[in-house]
């Protein structure tokens, strides 16, 4: 079946001008935001959201019998804002395609984050999605990996997800909301360091010589993403030491080398 508009040019080029395998632009904000212990706003080419992160914190009464004895439990939540993704109603906190998102988040971070370390605690992610361009999940996940890290929970490995599918035979990565809508595809999250993979989700059908194509090198494109985050919390952490070593009040000016 041909596709219905050229995501391929002859040249091998995207609609966005990309190759197959090119990633979007990442941009990662760690701006404070309230009172949230971590926070994080990520941008993967137009597709931008917000994480908070609260916690471990005591259960709430209501909720306390759902708690465990030996482990913490994840609630995440997830909001679309009415202005940025492109649809006329408004999605509450009950809509099922919200709740199916929030799910794969709480899956794929239950066996990462070391719950285990605060018992009968919770531990919140709050998402807020403000702009949608394709790779929601991919983009939630990421953004919630930084925000924990940022907000002291051990983690056994970041998890870095992205997108992939296929159109005719030519694996694409990085999928925007045009080609998710018109090719076969597939969420991969790994785990870089351990090389295991946390999360596999396709929603539409793909024959097994592609997916083992697209699954691969999107494995490979979680060590890019890696590398990414890994030295975006780098600079952050060194900046909080900065800050620290100065003091209260002092205002850190960092050297910047001449060209």
């Amino acid at each position: 079946m041909s596709s219905r508009i050229e995501l391929l040019n002859a040249g091998l080029l995207r609609s966005d001008g990309r190759r197959p395998y090119e990633l979007r632009t990442i941009a990662i904000n760690f701006e404070a935001q309230g009172t949230a212990d971590g926070s994080v706003t990520y941008s993967h080419g137009l597709t931008q959201v917000r994480v908070s992160v609260l916690g471990p914190h005591e259960a709430k009464p209501g909720t306390r019998r759902e708690t465990f004895h030996d482990r913490a439990i994840l609630n995440v939540e997830v909001q679309l804002a009415p202005f940025g993704v492109g649809e006329r109603r408004r999605r509450g906190r009950g809509d099922k395609r919200l709740l199916e998102l929030a799910a794969s988040i709480k899956s794929t971070f239950e066996p990462v984050v070391q719950t285990h370390l605060y018992p009968r605690s919770t531990i919140d992610i709050f998402i807020h999605v403000l702009q949608l361009d394709g790779g929601l999940l991919p983009a939630c996940i990421n953004a919630s990996t930084l925000a924990l890290a940022t907000a002291g929970i051990p983690l056994f490995d970041f998890v870095c997800a992205i997108s992939g599918g296929v159109h005719g035979t030519q694996p694409l990565l990085d999928l925007t909301t045009v080609e998710e809508n018109d090719v076969p595809s597939v969420v991969v999250g790994v785990m870089p360091r351990t090389g295991r993979v946390t999360l596999v989700q396709m929603e539409t059908r793909l024959h097994m010589d592609r997916f083992e194509e697209v699954f691969r090198v999107a494995c490979d494109a979680g060590k890019v993403l890696w590398s990414e985050m890994r030295g975006a919390l780098k600079e952050q952490t060194g900046d909080l030491v900065d800050k620290l070593e100065a003091g209260p009040g002092m205002v850190v000016v960092k050297e910047t080398e001449e060209m």
